[in-house]
């Protein structure tokens, strides 16, 4: 069991790791949007908030240098992640998939015990994925969604095969929802599954062709 909920931790942090910074600029459809997904406004201001609250946890850690600097491009890794946040819910209410309020409570227990303790488990997910404090349920819920989608698909997410399967539906809703990002951060790829020219580990070996999967190592 903690083997499954650890692969699965380290699964979930490849989807929301964090993208370079792109220099594009262009006009804005939507002024004031970082994003739009179906049809829903990820604001600017939503966004600036998410990144201020992990720079001050950074700010408060014992290695706030390091954990700064090793996060220059912050504002990308949080639009990236907001986004494959709705992608992913999108994909589960497709698999008729939900996640109560107490399955995230359960496992955000599970991975602090796992962990260490809250204060370990807070500071193992700012170092490896700038999450915030305030933001571990939501990252917590994305794991717990993420494997209950490959269990109504009958995916194992340790296997190439499995992982592929659940890539297709991503895909498939990140089609649906028709994200249309704003210039200066870049353009989403819905096949690809990323943000910009951002290549996940898991997401790139997902979207590979089978062959490609199968005879790789």
């Amino acid at each position: 069991m903690h083997r499954r909920r650890r692969t699965a931790l380290a699964v979930s942090a490849a989807l929301v790791a964090a993208a370079p910074l792109l220099a594009a600029c262009g006009n804005e459809a939507h002024p004031g949007a970082a994003a739009v997904v179906g049809g829903d406004r990820i604001e600017v201001a939503a966004l600036q908030s998410e990144v201020k609250d992990v720079r001050a946890a950074q700010e408060a850690s014992p290695q706030s240098a390091q954990l700064i600097q090793n996060t220059g491009q912050l504002s990308r890794a949080k639009l990236h992640g907001m986004i494959l946040d709705r992608v992913l819910e999108q994909a589960a209410e497709d698999a008729g998939v939900s996640v109560s309020r107490k399955e995230v409570q359960d496992a955000r227990a599970a991975a602090a015990q796992q962990s260490g303790g809250e204060e370990q488990l807070a500071a193992m997910l700012l170092q490896q994925r700038g999450v915030a404090p305030e933001q571990i349920d939501v990252a917590v819920r994305e794991e717990v969604l993420l494997t209950k989608l490959a269990q109504a698909l009958g995916a194992d997410l340790t296997t190439p095969q499995g992982q592929q399967k659940v890539g297709t539906a991503l895909s498939a809703a990140s089609k649906a929802l028709d994200i249309d990002v704003n210039p200066r951060y870049g353009s989403w790829d819905d096949t690809k599954i990323q943000l910009g020219d951002y290549k996940a580990p898991w997401i790139t070996q997902v979207t590979k062709e089978p062959e490609a999967i199968q005879g790789g190592s």
